[in-house]
């Protein structure tokens, strides 16, 4: 594999770029996108933007490729970029309109790409004819993925001008104030020609020099800093440099790669397509693959979409997955053989079986951060970036900024870490993407009360956040973790821990101070995680159709705790689910479905009227029982995400466990109250 490209012809490309077709503004009204479609260019003022019709924001990469599409691993997708972004109200962009309309250029407004770290999105949209994105700020992983496919970004709407007047744009347009590895990758055209061009020793790798020469001490390091100083490469390719600062640059070792079947089938065809169809992977022993995603797809696809033969290009992508870990070696997680379900979706077993303190992991998922919760440094990376791990064992990072975020005192008993993590994406702070692409550190004595699995969800969530990953400092409830959950040896838990804190006087770029006792139960509601209300700010009460537990997010042990409780107190008090209501409770893995059969959960679930699933993501993408059917629905779910048609077309709250299962009894949306004597607290 290495000598074969070694071998290979690696070009630059041109330091001038003359981008020539129509720009695409991707706006709030939908007739103006719908004229665009039909031939008219849109004026667009860049000297005085106020004149400007308002751009849409929040664009997510639902939006741009919505799940089901996301089963094409080819140019196909090119037909369907933004054919789930909602303006008005309805869906402007039909299945080939873009690529019709001969767009080279897409404009929108702040945080672009936010959400899944599907490279399927920037690919459609480059098969498409899009050469170039602007908005006023991009989401890390989207834009890296863009920057690994080719794909040019900027926020400088200045350019419009120049590409409707024809004129050549320097390159170094597109690489000013990027570090001097993602300018090469810019230079280079993508990810994979810049590494054939590092194995040629043709680019530069500036060395990580932040402890100084000869320095006796190192600058004081944030935990997550510390983790990226021991995996990063230093300039003899080996693993762990002195210290590393926000900003600098290079390559880390990796730990772990996992990836599911959304992305490997596309990774694979890639590896094949540029290595070699006979190539080995380097190290499959520290690959994971996961059939997680769509196992129970058949129960809640459309006739529709089977008649597009959609239901059928997902078996293939389960079958390209199976081929190639039988034929690389590589372990796989996959369906079960006597029952429909999988054996759990990648995040749930990371944490449960593989992740550990101080290891850097990556995955092909947004939400790898989760197995930040035994601090260990995890992020989510493309298509291009995990097949180029598999040839390289590493990553390409920028050490990121850090903020910390300190929750002090005591939470109270019916608030969760669904409900911290909810005030903290209300934020304005974190709506307004200030918190893009950094370290999300979480801190005090909340915090710390919290136990592994709903730490979980705190970094498992910094994915909606915007940030590069979450983290939590490893203690005693780390080691009892590794110890019950692994069988561990206690001194060899207390040992990976060692030394794994921030130190005194680190600098972060923010520190977000906010006192557990002033939060209580709140909800996301329709349209976005950050839209965070307190429950008891609901102005009328909200009747709920469908109350969903589950995903990566919500389908832990202690999540399963939460809905046993409400449901078993609500069992002595006579009560069960209310009849205008479907309750469906789905375990992130095998394991926390045996934890329930040991608790007894299973039956209080069952006598309660739940529905419960076997492990899988589903209803989460739109790919399982749990989804809604009609837009006026009204869903409230555990999940992590409610971006416009993620998961049905209806209209989606997010809360806490314990919130959806009291609502679940309710059939609206209440605060749950521990208390057998009180009732649950309404919308007032």
């Amino acid at each position: 594999m290495i000598s074969s490209l070694l071998e290979r012809k690696i070009e630059k490309r041109p330091d001038k770029v003359r981008l020539q077709g129509r720009i695409l503004f991707l706006t709030e009204d939908p007739e103006l996108i719908k004229r665009q479609l039909a031939g008219e260019d849109l004026p667009w003022d860049t000297k005085n933007p106020s004149n400007n019709p308002k751009l849409r924001d929040d664009i997510s990469t639902d939006e741009i490729t919505p799940a089901h599409y996301c089963f094409y691993f080819d140019q196909t997708l090119g037909e369907i970029p933004y054919a789930g972004l909602k303006t008005g109200g309805v869906l402007p962009i039909g299945r080939g309109d873009v690529k019709r309309g001969g767009f080279v250029c897409s404009v929108s407004g702040k945080r672009r790409g936010k959400g899944s770290s599907r490279e399927q999105s920037p690919y459609a949209e480059m098969s498409a004819g899009i050469k170039l994105v602007i908005a006023e700020n991009i989401e890390r992983i989207y834009k890296q993925n863009c920057q690994n496919l080719g794909v040019l970004t900027s926020t400088n709407f200045s350019l419009v001008d120049k590409i409707r007047a024809g004129e050549e744009i320097a390159l170094s347009e597109f690489t000013f104030g990027e570090d001097e590895i993602t300018r090469q990758v810019i230079e280079y055209g993508g990810l994979f020609p810049f590494n054939v061009a590092r194995m040629q020793k043709k680019v530069f790798l500036p060395p990580i020099k932040t402890a100084g020469e000869g320095a006796r001490t190192t600058r004081p390091m944030t935990l997550a800093e510390k983790i990226f100083a021991r995996h990063m490469l230093n300039e003899n390719g080996e693993m762990g440099v002195a210290a590393v600062k926000p900003g600098d640059t290079g390559f880390a070792r990796a730990d772990l790669r996992f990836s599911h079947e959304y992305v490997t089938p596309m990774a694979a065809i890639f590896f094949e397509h540029y290595v070699g169809k006979d190539a080995k992977v380097n190290d499959p022993s520290t690959i994971l693959f996961f059939r997680d995603h769509l196992t129970f797809l058949d129960e809640v696809i459309s006739e529709e979409k089977k008649k597009l033969g959609l239901l059928d290009l997902a078996t293939q992508l389960k079958l390209k997955q199976e081929d190639f870990a039988q034929r690389q070696g590589i372990k796989l997680h996959g369906e079960l053989k006597d029952r429909k379900g999988s054996e759990g979706i990648c995040h749930s077993i990371v944490l449960e079986s593989y992740a550990l303190p101080g290891q850097l992991n990556i995955g092909s998922d947004s939400h790898t951060p989760h197995v930040g919760a035994v601090g260990c440094v995890a992020f989510g990376i493309g298509t291009t970036d995990v097949f180029n791990s598999w040839i390289t064992k590493d990553v390409r990072v920028r050490v990121p900024e850090s903020v910390k975020i300190v929750i002090r005192g005591k939470k109270h008993p019916n608030v969760t870490a669904k409900d911290f993590i909810l005030k903290i994406l209300s934020l304005d702070y974190v709506r307004s993407g200030k918190a893009l692409a950094k370290v999300m550190e979480y801190a005090g004595e909340a915090i710390e009360e919290l136990s592994v699995d709903e730490r979980a969800t705190m970094t498992n969530m910094a994915a909606e956040i915007g940030g590069f990953t979450g983290i939590v400092a490893p203690d005693e409830k780390v080691i009892e973790f590794l110890i019950e959950r692994r069988g561990m040896d206690r001194k060899k838990a207390e040992a990976l821990i060692d030394g794994l804190y921030s130190d005194e006087g680190v600098q972060y770029a923010q520190v977000i101070e906010l006192d557990a006792a002033e939060i209580t139960p709140m909800v996301a509601t329709p349209g976005d995680p950050g839209n965070g209300k307190y429950i008891r700010d609901l102005n009328t009460p909200v009747p709920v159709e469908i109350a969903y537990g589950g995903t990566c997010t919500a389908g832990k042990n202690e999540d399963m705790d939460m809905y046993a409780g409400v449901l078993a107190n609500a069992l002595r008090q006579g009560k069960r689910i209310a009849d205008s209501v479907k309750f469906y409770i789905q375990f992130g893995s095998q394991e926390t479905r045996d934890y329930c059969i040991r608790k007894g959960y299973i039956d209080i679930f069952k006598n309660a009227g739940a529905h419960v699933i076997e492990p899988s993501c589903g209803a989460c993408i739109n790919a399982g029982p749990g989804v809604s059917t009609r837009p006026d629905q009204i869903v409230i779910s555990a999940q992590n995400r409610n971006f416009p048609g993620r998961s049905g077309p209806g209209q989606m709250y997010l809360a806490s466990p314990l919130t959806v299962a009291a609502s679940a009894v309710a059939g609206y949306i209440v605060e749950y109250e521990p208390s057998e004597e009180r009732q649950p607290v309404g919308a007032r």
